[in-house]
């Protein structure tokens, strides 16, 4: 054979060598792998720990110090009162002092409003307590009666209910989410005839706090009930994974 067409066969031989590596690369990198996504969830029914209430109260007068005295003298009494049910200071905070002035529109006959007149001064103050004693916050938020027959007006709000240990629940819950998307998961392959392979991807979805036992619907950034005192946890987990 020939030099030149010697070369020529060498050459040959090589694109047809470097043509089936090439096609068995391109094969093996874009080859479709079979796949099964599935969602995992777990929820969990628990009871605050924490209660938070709060008051308001104030006092009106011509003179602001006289108004400014009978205010303090309110928050004393508040403030005895729930030293006496239990409540310890360190949970009772008392918000400064606000104050407005108050005034009346002055009309003609006819109806035209001429100005106003001054009526004096009205004080408000807030108290908010934040305690881990839930039993004896809702019996106080409920009969404050005591406070209004001593002349205290007292608005007293609805109780709302916290949990101080969320962070090691939403991790204990993610735990189970996804431990249920992986028996999920490894039950679809074995009834599809395969194997579970690698975990290509995960993904958290919202976490929620509804009211234990009610109709609360879940909302795209998270339910945060705080009316309810016995709540329940919810969370979903999805995962996708490699069929072999």
């Amino acid at each position: 054979m020939k030099g030149s067409a010697w070369v020529a066969f060498i050459v040959g031989v090589a694109v047809v060598i470097g043509g089936l590596i090439l096609g068995k690369a391109y094969n093996y990198k874009f080859k479709t792998r079979n796949t099964v996504s599935v969602a995992g969830s777990a929820n969990y029914n628990f009871t605050a720990d924490l209660i938070v209430w709060s008051a308001s109260f104030d006092r009106t007068s011509m003179d602001i110090k006289e108004a400014y005295a009978a205010l303090k003298t309110d928050a004393k009494q508040i403030n005895d009162y729930l030293g006496a049910h239990g409540i310890k200071s360190e949970e009772i905070v008392f918000s400064s002092v606000d104050i407005d002035k108050l005034f009346e529109n002055t009309f003609t006959e006819e109806g035209k409003q001429t100005g106003n007149v001054f009526k004096g001064y009205k004080l408000h103050q807030t108290v908010k307590v934040e305690s881990k004693n839930i039993d004896s916050v809702e019996r106080i938020s409920r009969e404050i009666t005591e406070l209004l027959q001593s002349g205290i007006e007292l608005s007293s709000q609805e109780p709302t209910y916290y949990y101080t240990r969320l962070s090691d629940l939403k991790l204990t819950l993610l735990a189970q989410a996804a431990a249920d998307a992986y028996n999920r998961a490894n039950t679809i392959a074995k009834n599809a005839h395969s194997k579970l392979g690698e975990l290509r991807r995960a993904n958290m979805g919202v976490f929620q706090i509804t009211g234990q036992y009610s109709n609360e619907s879940y909302t795209y950034s998270g339910a945060y009930n705080t009316s309810s005192k016995n709540k329940t946890a919810n969370v979903i987990v999805r995962m996708e994974y490699e069929l072999d």
